[in-house]
């Protein structure tokens, strides 16, 4: 055997070096990076700092897959003085993607909290996933955050999960700044990232800096407020970008350099004098002779209120694999992105200085057991103390408190306002859950809410709690059978899908009620293989799945009426119930309603009707046509009778019994889920594509130019996408890339419906 050393080998060379040994000589291959500049010393976490509120951080990096968050997060981390060394996704040696499945496929899969301290400031950040089967994970980052980094790819500008979590960022009024990440790469462009801002995010792009060279000639920037030029000299394999030049323009520095700092320093100010009056009224009142002059600290605090009213974006830009710019974007996140203190919380006032925080994830630690993450939002949180749970009513006893450091955790015995914990001991707390000091707190809270809403004659509603707002879980499109190697491993695959129900709540599991298997519902392809992964590492068990199946609906055609008689006899009892209802088609709906008609709602007992209710909710579960959930359908219950003893089971099986027949008199009709398509592909593949996506009922809505590249935006059922990363890469030979979002539920066709029938009955 030959051992091959190097101080460091590209990505590309190792590639090649290991295909070459694997068909040669079958050396064995070890290599190491050698940088120079490992640290002596790092910061504990014990060592960050406590500040005021006013200086806390709780911010989130969000992005596209493959733009950069994970690695800048990772030289965040490094200039902070938290790590000895940088980091690499392709080496899976990153703090925040710590699974084993995210340092093998190199994309992050679990939102991780980090906490570090950057002058004077205390950072709570969240690394989220970029892949659109992971979704809920940035949705319940941006609950709990009160900021936001958007990392673009400056060669490809906004991409499809780019849009899709800036509409979360917008859907929680959370503040953004963006980074325009690889600067470095030939094909960025500045005017081509800021010109798909504009137009495909709705959003004010405000820029503070402009680069200095373009592509592998790209050595730093200028800062347009202060005028000050950073250049980052060296090679990113020996130098690690702690130390960089910081100078003023001089009038000796290139000439088309001052030109353009001139020209976007000026379009600066004009930007955010548009956006604050407050500003414009200085320049006019002040600086009328010249704008140019307004000192460096008033613009940056204009611009500090233009970004937390949300009317402009600040744009920053930087290389983070090069390690250029990322601690002018640490100085931007503290210097424009909101405090705790200076976000809304409405619900929180009431608790006064009593705790208010909401749990937002979840974790099973094999040691601790599980290990729940919660915002602080008002009052402190103290180890070994007994916290209220206002969704499950109950109280549980906190054990220990945690600062989170990805998965390495530091003790601490309280943790303040404003900040993300870690909790041991909290068994019933989920996701979305909101946690207080005591029933008494929440009660106090209550009438606190109420005085006022009395004293303003507020028709607002009253309210038994006062609970944060949880977390939206999207429904899953997926789903297929899963079973243990042995009915001997069964007791043992259900405790590993309770728990990792509880870690991830866009997963479902049910019984199948005709075969009795057991069904594992998820987001995607790639959800149900990481789970299917993470039983067989995490809890030892071999589990086989069954084949991926798309996730349908149905709705119906129609209106009916149907009346259904239920006459039986249990024991000594007799139990008689008659039920008349009718069904609606909803236009444009995805929801199910059910009301009564106000003379029956008058005559019957609250508990009948709560009965009613459940069986009306049972029959929406399984449709008439193939047995999948309904939707889109009102139900108007006309009349009940019932006999004295007859119990509420009997009169729920009972409606359900005429809510199917209702249905089947209506018509069904089965919907499919239909799939927001997004190809990037070079120009000479897109006619293969095309073909391609024709034959799997696809639609081509448009055809972009980006670069040098075509995208594609198409819609196409999700039933036709099984395996397409295969397909796709064999037809562009790895030069294509794709992203699927779910569009809508839409009607089959006949010819389709029948294919479908088919396939369910075992024909096709």
């Amino acid at each position: 055997m030959m051992d091959c050393v190097s101080p460091y080998w590209s990505q590309m060379s190792i590639r090649n070096l290991m295909t070459r040994s694997s068909q040669t000589c079958r050396c064995k291959v070890t290599w190491r990076r050698n940088y120079s500049f490992y640290r002596d010393e790092v910061k504990s976490l014990r060592a960050v700092v406590s500040p005021d509120i006013s200086k806390i951080r709780n911010i989130g990096i969000m992005a596209h897959i493959d733009a950069g968050k994970t690695t800048t997060t990772e030289r965040m981390l490094y200039y902070a003085g938290y790590t000895r060394a940088l980091g690499d996704v392709d080496d899976g040696d990153t703090v925040t993607d710590y699974m084993a499945q995210e340092r093998e496929r190199g994309i992050t899969i679990q939102s991780a909290a980090v906490t570090f301290d950057w002058k004077d400031h205390r950072i709570n950040l969240i690394d989220t996933p970029g892949h659109v089967d992971f979704t809920l994970e940035v949705e319940r980052a941006l609950r709990v955050l009160d900021g936001a980094v958007a990392v673009f790819d400056a060669s490809a500008g906004v991409e499809a999960q780019t849009m899709t979590v800036w509409r979360q960022a917008e859907k929680h009024k959370i503040p953004c700044v963006c980074f325009l990440n690889k600067m470095d790469k030939p094909a960025a462009s500045l005017r081509y990232s800021l010109d798909s801002i504009k137009t495909k995010l709705k959003a004010n792009p405000i820029l503070l800096q402009i680069p200095i060279g373009s592509g592998k000639s790209f050595t730093g920037l200028v800062d347009l407020i202060t005028r000050q030029k950073m250049t980052w000299q060296g090679s990113s394999l020996t130098y690690d970008g702690c130390a960089f030049e910081t100078s003023a323009l001089q009038p000796s520095d290139d000439p088309d350099v001052l030109q353009a700092v001139s020209e976007a320093r000026a379009t600066l100010i004009e930007q955010v004098a548009d956006l604050d009056d407050d500003f414009t009224e200085l320049l006019l009142g002040q600086y009328s002779e010249n704008f140019d002059a307004v000192p460096a600290g008033k613009l940056q605090e204009a611009l500090r209120k233009v970004t937390l009213a949300r009317k402009g974006v600040p744009v920053l830009c930087g290389s983070s694999l090069k390690n250029k710019g990322v601690q002018p974007l640490l100085d931007a996140i503290t210097a424009y992105l909101p405090a705790p203190n200076e976000r809304n919380h409405a619900l929180v006032r009431w608790y006064n200085d009593d705790l208010c925080a909401l749990a937002f994830k979840v974790v099973h630690d094999k040691q601790r057991g599980p290990l729940v993450f919660v915002r602080i939002y008002s009052g402190s949180m103290k180890a070994q103390s007994a916290v209220y749970n206002i969704n499950r009513n109950g109280t549980e006893r906190m054990s220990r408190l945690l600062l989170p450091f990805a998965d390495q955790h530091i003790e601490i015995p309280s943790l303040s306002a404003g900040n993300i914990a870690l909790t041991v001991g909290l068994k019933q707390t989920v996701t979305g859950d909101t946690i207080v000091s005591s029933k008494a707190s929440a009660a106090a809270a209550v009438r606190r809410a109420q005085k006022e809403a009395e004293s303003k004659s507020s028709s607002q509603r009253e309210s038994s709690s006062l609970a944060l707002a949880g977390v939206e879980v999207p429904e899953p499109v997926f789903f297929c059978s899963i079973e243990p190697p042995t009915l001997a491993k069964q007791t043992d695959l259900e405790h590993a899908l309770n728990c990792l129900q509880r870690e991830d709540p866009s997963l479902k599991v049910r019984t199948d009620p005709d075969s009795g298997q057991t069904i594992l519902c998820g987001m995607g392809e790639l959800h149900i293989e990481i789970i299917h992964d993470r039983i067989k590492r995490e809890y030892n068990i071999e589990t086989h799945l069954g084949p991926l199946q798309v996730a349908y609906r149905e709705t119906i055609l129609q209106s009916a009426t149907a009346t259904d008689t239920l006459d039986r006899t249990l024991g000594d009892k007799r139990h008689v119930v008659t039920v008349e209802l009718a069904v609606h088609a909803l236009e444009s709906s995805t929801f199910c309603e059910a009301t009564f008609e106000e003379e029956v709602k008058t005559q019957l007992p609250a508990d009948v009707r709560e009965a009613v209710e459940n069986g009306v909710q049972s029959a929406y579960l399984q449709g008439p046509v193939l047995g999948f959930p309904v939707e889109g359908v009102k139900t108007v219950i006309q009349r009940v009778r019932l006999e004295p003893g007859t119990s509420a089971a009997m009169v729920s099986a009972c409606v359900s019994r005429c809510m199917l027949k209702a249905l089947k008199l209506a018509g069904g009709q089965v919907l499919e889920p239909v799939m927001a398509l997004e190809v990037t592909v070079d120009e000479e593949y897109l006619s293969l594509v095309l073909s391609d996506l024709a034959q799997r009922r696809g639609t081509v809505c448009d055809i972009q130019s980006r670069q040098e590249n075509k995208v594609l935006l198409a819609t196409v059922p999700l039933a036709e996408m099984m395996g397409y990363s295969t397909v796709l890469r064999t037809l562009t030979s790895g030069n294509a890339t794709f992203s699927l979002e779910l569009s809508s539920y839409e009607p089959m066709n006949t010819q389709d419906q029948n294919t479908l029938f088919n396939k369910m009955a075992g024909l096709a």
